[in-house]
């Protein structure tokens, strides 16, 4: 497969790879000229002619973000909401559904830890019984226990389709199709998956699906969107509602908007917006399909380097990985390791055990180092990579 431009031409398109080594794209990816420019013109309005009356002066293009985001999905442009991140778009849902003392839901062990969070809190509140769903031989959630406990009877599936700690990409069409078959709400984590992988919610059968922005679809900070299917919008009331999300249609009554859009509020950030629709419009122009190819590929190439590596030890799992790499140094702490690498401009993260409780101490691990590669990145970075982790001390 072979992307729209050519690597010249997308390197050359994003400044940032002439200042650091960026390996950390899981965090926030470099962003594309074409959203920095977006961003900055459309604040130049605001503070040339106002903030209201850029945004009215905006406003096909507001819309068209909704277009843009629907074409990513598969689905249409009423079943999406544009919400200040990925976190906060799964609580919109997962807080708004009418939960019922004794209501199950069965989640991974690769769940991300602001979403256990708050199925712990929920489980407080309302009395639901969180089921932990093990990993199969090959690290990602085992769909035969899944089964299982489905056919036992199950509120709710939550799971998170490419975990933060790791280069696994659960096999979210078969859970999906299982959800399907016991009737059980499917509720996808996206955050990670969002422009590392195609996405397409018909096929992957889910209910709601939650992402972001600044990871692999290379937008703002500060952004992210959540796609509400037709049951989620029969369901789920928004646990807070503004003059966006509903109307007030009497001195004592109100009326909650038909669309996606409810579980969004009033006052948003309309350069981060047009940020998000121009990073969604670059990654399509690209082809996903074929960026997704090159993060596999580029992934597995580090994994492969990284584990001829004296003292390395990788850690991911999964039968079908991305672009998420982590790893251990023998010696050096991952936060020594991290401290050195970005003292010569190369930037990675850090996946500590208190973030992944269900999954790195279940293994024994304890906090790893993340590397994580996009489309953008070329192997002579691998290269000075694998030197520089080869020196740590």
């Amino acid at each position: 497969m072979t992307l729209a431009l050519s690597l010249e031409e997308i390197r050359g398109a994003t400044p940032g790879v002439n200042h650091v080594l960026h390996f950390n794209n899981a965090g926030s990816a470099l962003p594309p000229q074409t959203v920095v420019t977006t961003m900055t013109d459309h604040l130049q309005r605001e503070a040339t002619i106002g903030g209201y009356e850029a945004a009215a002066e905006a406003t096909e293009r507001l819309d068209a973000v909704y277009s843009s985001l629907a074409d990513l999905l598969g689905t249409q442009p009423e079943h999406v909401a544009v919400i200040e991140n990925a976190t906060r778009a799964w609580d919109m849902a997962v807080y708004g559904y009418p939960f019922v003392e004794g209501d199950r839901v069965l989640t991974g062990r690769s769940e991300y830890v602001s979403n256990v969070i708050a199925l712990l809190q929920l489980k407080e509140r309302h009395g639901i019984e969180v089921v932990l769903i093990e990993d199969d031989d090959h690290g990602q959630i085992d769909v035969a226990q899944l089964e299982v406990e489905l056919a036992k009877g199950a509120t709710m599936v939550a799971i998170t389709h490419a975990p933060t700690n790791g280069g696994l990409i659960n096999p979210a069409e078969i859970v999906g199709s299982l959800c399907q078959t016991y009737d059980a709400f499917y509720v996808l984590d996206a955050c990670q998956s969002a422009g590392q992988v195609p996405l397409d919610v018909a096929r992957i059968g889910c209910d709601v699906l939650s992402g972001t922005g600044r990871k692999y679809l290379r937008g703002p900070r500060g952004t992210g969107f959540l796609y509400a299917g037709e049951r989620a919008l029969e369901r789920i009331e928004p646990p807070f509602l503004d003059l966006h999300a509903a109307e007030w249609t009497s001195e004592s009554s109100y009326k909650i908007r038909p669309d996606a859009r409810r579980f969004e509020n009033w006052e948003t950030n309309y350069a981060g917006k047009l940020g998000l629709g121009a990073a969604v419009d670059y990654a399509i122009s690209l082809g996903i399909d074929e960026s997704s190819e090159r993060v596999r590929i580029l992934g597995q190439s580090l994994r492969d380097a990284l584990a001829g590596t004296r003292r390395v030890a990788v850690h991911d799992k999964g039968l079908l990985r991305g672009g998420i790499v982590t790893f251990t140094v023998d010696g050096v702490s991952a936060e020594d390791a991290h401290a050195q690498l970005s003292a010569q401009r190369i930037n990675t993260s850090t996946s500590p055990a208190s973030h992944a409780r269900l999954d790195l101490p279940h293994r024994g691990l304890p906090t790893l180092l993340r590397a994580s590669v996009h489309y953008y990145n070329d192997e002579k970075e691998i290269d000075r990579f694998i030197a520089a982790v080869d020196q740590l001390r």
